[in-house]
């Protein structure tokens, strides 16, 4: 999935829910791009973005590049700018990432659409080891660590509050999946970030899903989604990073 050479914006190759478009931005001396999917109204999602985070009706979501040693203390307001210079207004949700979002990977499965960005560079279990130095203790990891795992999911149909938990927790449980098949002892990194998004039940007559998870309709799909984009950029990952040394 690579986006289209020239001008500010150009449309990246996706599916028919996940229509993202790549804009551009020079920060630092860097020209660095951003993901924005501009869903409209009619969505409900669940995110773990620094903006917009948790549960409710959101308008877009915004996956943006950033420098590997990115030092802004206000990173929802950042991303609030970028969606801003993208045409975005109203709620919606914003991740960052070192890695380049225009080597995103897109997978679907039974009308279920997922997009995932991969940078592992620094690879992570989820219940690793304490840092030692203390001053680090219950901090949160900074948003800017180069090697984030970020993943973006649209759902064809209407999820209840807690299947929309339930599809998250069941995304990432695809993800680890993924990066254990293609060959990374890990759980993620240390700032991977998720948002699954289904259809508002006030916009449509199917009935409210009430799970999400593996074995459920929608968690099947969404679980198969995630693991073949995530599994792809992660292949691909290794590879880049063989090849520099």
């Amino acid at each position: 999935m690579t986006a289209d050479d020239g001008g500010a914006a150009g449309r990246t190759a996706c599916g028919t829910l996940l229509k993202l478009t790549t804009h551009y931005r020079e920060e630092g001396g860097r020209l660095l791009s951003a993901l924005v999917w501009d869903a409209g109204p009619g969505w409900r999602m669940v995110a773990s973005g620094v903006l917009g985070g948790g549960i409710g009706d959101r308008s877009y979501v915004v996956n943006a590049q950033v420098d590997g040693d990115y030092r802004r203390t206000d990173p929802a307001r950042h991303l609030s700018e970028i969606a801003a210079a993208a045409g975005e207004s109203g709620r919606g949700v914003g991740m960052l990432t070192a890695a380049d979002v225009e080597r995103a990977r897109f997978a679907v499965d039974g009308g279920v659409e997922a997009v995932a960005t991969v940078g592992l560079g620094r690879p992570t279990w989820a219940a690793a080891e304490p840092e030692l130095d203390e001053a680090r203790i219950g901090a949160s990891p900074p948003v800017q660590r180069p090697g984030t795992i970020n993943i973006i999911v649209a759902v064809p149909a209407p999820l209840s509050d807690a299947a929309l938990v339930n599809a998250a927790t069941t995304a990432t449980e695809a993800k680890v999946q993924a990066l254990l098949e293609a060959g990374y002892p890990c759980t993620g990194t240390a700032s991977d970030a998720v948002c699954v998004a289904a259809l508002a039940s006030d916009t449509c007559t199917a009935p409210i899903e009430a799970f999400g998870g593996p074995r459920s309709r929608w968690g099947a799909r969404t679980a198969r989604a995630v693991r073949a984009a995530v599994h792809q950029g992660a292949v691909e990952d290794a590879q880049r990073r063989a090849a520099r040394h």
